[in-house]
């Protein structure tokens, strides 16, 4: 898929200045010629990797042909609820009650 994006993208100091806003961080000035070069590299970078071509690509959801060994769904341990809600401060019904914190 491509955008259509020139190859050479080059970050002005005012889209710094807008990211920064944007992300509600705050930037030294001292920091944005900083930003603009690795921001610029990064879309540089992306933009060499949106010519290549991949259309004989097929998709996969991991590299390797494998899959996960599963065990089997079992009961391991007694059900406890009672032990627990013993020690709770206050239960009703099998549930924990709790204050109330929204009106």
């Amino acid at each position: 898929m491509s955008y259509n994006r020139p190859t050479m993208t080059t970050i002005t100091h005012s889209e710094i200045e807008k990211l920064s806003d944007l992300a509600q961080i705050q930037i030294d000035a001292a920091q944005v010629p900083v930003y603009m070069t690795s921001l610029t590299n990064i879309m540089n970078m992306i933009s060499q990797l949106e010519q290549v071509d991949t259309s004989t690509v097929s998709p996969m959801a991991h590299s390797f042909e494998a899959s996960q060994r599963l065990r089997e769904d079992v009961v391991t341990e007694t059900d406890q609820r009672d032990l627990f809600q013993s020690i709770a401060p206050s239960t009703a019904a099998g549930l924990y009650l709790v204050p109330k914190v929204v009106e």
